[in-house]
């Protein structure tokens, strides 16, 4: 082992113990809430310095819990199976029958020969499409969806190794970003917008109508999708390419043979997963359980049916399970093992005590404390989970100063939805295709200051001269 490993598997453990013992137990009132977020930072340094596999690294919270015993072990391993869990590994064989049958060549040529070569356009293309997606489906479902579409396209053009490839890590970044941007433009991005709709409901005694949430964050929407494409872009050449020109992909693509019945056989399956994921409420009350992760497990598990010309079966277990992207579905895993650890011990409640002793009042400085707590919230834990505790603060606090409530509801929306710098929640999901966490916090802090002072300034001149804001 050599020295500079041994260093960072070191550190690990003793941010554990440092924060054990630094972290004001005025605040952080049991040893549960201290451990929790020493176990999150824990994970945090060992996944960009990555001394250990980051699937290794994501068991942290199995391994760590039992000893200290933070919270309800059952509720730390219920996320290694949870129905975000089976929709990765559902998505992740259903891409891997794409290899086995060569539609991701397939793929990758018709989304060349659409776009074109130009890194630039590539870029908004994917961001923009990943973001209208996201604004009407859980973001986790598009991301899924379409981070191995753009895989298929970077193994074609020969930029398949994604941690060392500066085209493949920032084109997935894109596309963690905008998904996870997304999210914020309409009640339908998530859990965690749902959670909020259903605050401001018993705190109005009305029902809520969507259309409301759309037209009060269309203005942060237009700054926030403006300032992150342009983030992405700023050092990208104007002429930088993938390799090749639009008319060189078109006629490769004119030169591949006839889509064979196995290639159609695998696109269906994974449209219909797709569709069903995607139309989710007009079947609703039909079918209750098929849930769009189901939807993904049944297709898979259709896909093992396909078989060649030759009757040969082309999904077989024993084959497949090495194609599959084991690594993304634990850190993802992971991820979601922190934010249990952090709401469960107590942690998340004693960050809320902490805002509400902070004596807020409704400036400009209220704004950025609402949005910066709830945006680094959203990285150590879950999007919903960060909604389920800061909103309920965010109303006690505001009624307690005599505000308003409703304008900061929408504030912490912001940070609730966005988050940039660990590969938690839907950013593990580009880490398991290859995404460096190093170059995802590199670039993820970056992203957060810029966001953090744009999002103070639009939040803050939307409360202070919009009076639509401030209602329902």
């Amino acid at each position: 082992m050599n020295k500079k490993r041994l260093i960072n598997l070191l550190i690990g453990p003793l941010l554990l113990i440092l924060l054990v013992n630094i972290l004001p137990s005025s605040v952080f009132t049991t040893f549960a809430s201290r451990a929790a977020i020493g176990t999150v930072a824990w994970m945090a340094y060992w996944w960009v310095m990555s001394p250990v596999d980051y699937a290794v690294t994501a068991f942290l919270p199995i391994a760590v819990n039992a000893i200290l015993q933070m919270t309800d072990m059952s509720a730390v391993i219920a996320n290694y199976a949870s129905e975000t869990i089976l929709l990765l590994l559902g998505a992740s064989i259903l891409t891997v029958s794409w290899e086995m049958t060569g539609l991701d060549k397939r793929i990758a040529a018709v989304f060349l020969r659409l776009v074109g070569s130009n890194f630039r356009t590539q870029i908004v293309f994917w961001f923009v499409l990943c973001t209208i997606l996201s604004a009407v489906l859980p973001n986790a479902v598009v991301c899924a969806t379409i981070t191995p579409i753009a895989v298929s396209m970077l193994n074609y053009i020969g930029e398949g190794d994604i941690s060392n490839s500066k085209i493949g890590s920032k084109l997935l970044l894109t596309i963690a970003y905008a998904a996870g941007l997304g999210g914020l433009a309409s009640p339908l991005g998530g859990a965690m917008n749902l959670v909020t709709v259903d605050y401001i409901q018993q705190l109005t005694g009305e029902e809520y109508m969507y259309t409301s949430w759309v037209v009060r964050f269309l203005p942060i929407m237009l700054v926030l999708l403006v300032s992150n494409i342009l983030f992405m872009l700023r050092d990208v050449k104007k002429g930088e390419t993938l390799g090749g020109t639009k008319e060189y992909f078109i006629e490769q693509y004119k030169s591949m043979p006839k889509m064979s019945l196995e290639e159609k056989a695998s696109l269906v399956l994974f449209l219909i997963a797709t569709v069903l994921s995607f139309t989710r409420q007009l079947y609703q009350q039909v079918l209750p359980g098929l849930k769009p992760a189901y939807a993904f497990i049944i297709c898979a598990v259709f896909s093992f049916l396909i078989t060649g010309k030759d009757g040969e079966r082309l999904m077989i277990w024993k084959s497949v399970q090495t194609k599959i992207i084991w690594e993304l579905i634990y850190i993802f895993a992971g991820g979601l093992a922190a934010g249990t650890l952090i709401k469960g011990s107590g942690a998340a409640d004693a960050i809320g005590t902490l805002v509400a002793e902070m004596n807020l009042n409704g400036g400009v400085f209220t704004v950025f404390v609402i949005v910066t707590v709830t945006l680094l919230m959203s990285d150590v834990t879950s999007n919903t989970a960060t909604a389920a505790v800061s909103i309920p603060i965010v109303i006690s606090v505001m009624q307690g100063a005599g505000e308003n409530p409703i304008p900061y509801i929408y504030i912490a929306s912001v940070g609730v939805n966005l988050s940039y710098m660990l590969p938690t929640s839907i950013r593990a999901i580009p880490v398991g295709y290859g995404l460096s966490p190093k170059y995802m916090l590199k670039e993820g802090w970056k992203m957060t200051v810029l966001v953090l002072v744009l999002m103070t300034a639009t939040c803050y001149l939307m409360l202070k001269f919009w009076p639509a804001f401030s209602g329902v």
